[in-house]
């Protein structure tokens, strides 16, 4: 019975990070619908960091230490606030599903500055050959604001996206890698809570200093963006995020990093079902080519005892 019960758990685990975290790429766009978009990541993060922790707190965690508040701050204000915050910025200018697919290139961001890897990364034909394919993937996608069906100035706004999701690509890995190289002592879920509440305040103030809240009024905020907040927090942050934790601790962190592959082709098709999102032969030759070159980043990885070597270059959706 209780080998059973495990199967489910972990199937549902894998569920999770499969299809959730794929399908918060749809929500934010839903959310975008109501709210500016460091307000909708203020909520977001404010929210998940209260509730992660108030149940630290309630389990009688001890308080973190001024030097852990300080690597959580950093890597906080890394991966949430500009990593997460970027897909949030970029899509007011682009669909859910093309942010997915330019966020998938974060494994190479990963091999580029991880310094401490090099030797490893660099001397291995499998990742060099990976990091080329990936980068072409990406550079394909760059020919997307040629298309003659956009203005002038609907391409250059779509161009900075595409610059900004990238940018935020870095964030995000030099923040997982400084969080892995700065332990703080304390639990996984300590450690986010506070991550999700530096960020929630970074966004907070982002928000007021960039005019956001001029012109808002809650009473205008539509149910569909209320309830892609609601998902965003429960789904996309709390219940996910635990099933990730769960899994890197009784699954092989390559097994788990395949949820990669997934997550944009979720993207893809809720966006084209639910938002009426079309899908170009670019971008599924784009996705092609840049999974893989994540593939072939990830191959000398998936070989036995490489199970803590992978866990360096698993990238996290928004």
């Amino acid at each position: 019975m209780k080998h059973g019960y495990n199967k489910w758990i972990l199937f549902l685990s894998f569920a999770c990070v499969y299809v959730i975290w794929g399908s918060t790429y749809l929500a934010i766009l839903f959310g975008l619908k109501g709210f500016a978009p460091f307000l909708l990541c203020a909520i977001r993060f404010l929210l998940a960091g209260f509730i992660i922790l108030s149940w630290c707190f309630i389990r009688g965690e001890k308080r973190p230490s001024i030097r852990s508040i300080r690597i959580n701050s950093i890597c906080g204000a890394c991966m949430l606030f500009a990593g997460v915050g970027s897909v949030c910025w970029a899509e007011q200018y682009l669909p859910s599903s093309l942010a997915a697919i330019i966020v998938t290139a974060l494994p190479f961001w990963f091999v580029i500055l991880d310094k401490r890897q090099w030797s490893f990364y660099f001397s291995n034909k499998f990742i060099m050959a990976g990091l080329l394919i990936g980068f072409a993937g990406v550079a394909l996608l760059l020919g997307f604001g040629k298309q003659s069906s956009f203005s002038p100035d609907e391409k250059h706004k779509q161009v900075i996206a595409t610059m900004v999701l990238l940018m935020g690509g870095i964030c995000w890995s030099f923040g997982s890698l400084y969080s892995k190289y700065h332990k703080t002592g304390d639990s996984f879920l300590m450690n986010g809570g506070i991550q999700f509440f530096i960020a929630g305040l970074l966004s907070l103030v982002v928000s007021g200093i960039s005019g956001e809240w001029n012109n808002f009024q809650w009473i205008r905020v539509g149910n569909r963006a209320w309830l892609a907040v609601g998902y965003l927090v429960s789904m996309g942050s709390l219940v996910t995020y635990l099933a990730y934790l769960f899994l890197l601790k009784v699954k092989p962190a390559a097994q788990v990093s395949t949820y990669v592959y997934v997550n944009p082709v979720v993207a893809l098709f809720l966006g084209v079902w639910l938002a009426h999102e079309s899908i170009t032969p670019l971008r599924i030759v784009a996705l092609s080519i840049i999974l893989i070159g994540v593939l072939l980043v990830n191959i000398p990885v998936y070989k036995p005892g490489a199970g803590k070597e992978s866990n360096k270059k698993v990238p996290e959706p928004a």
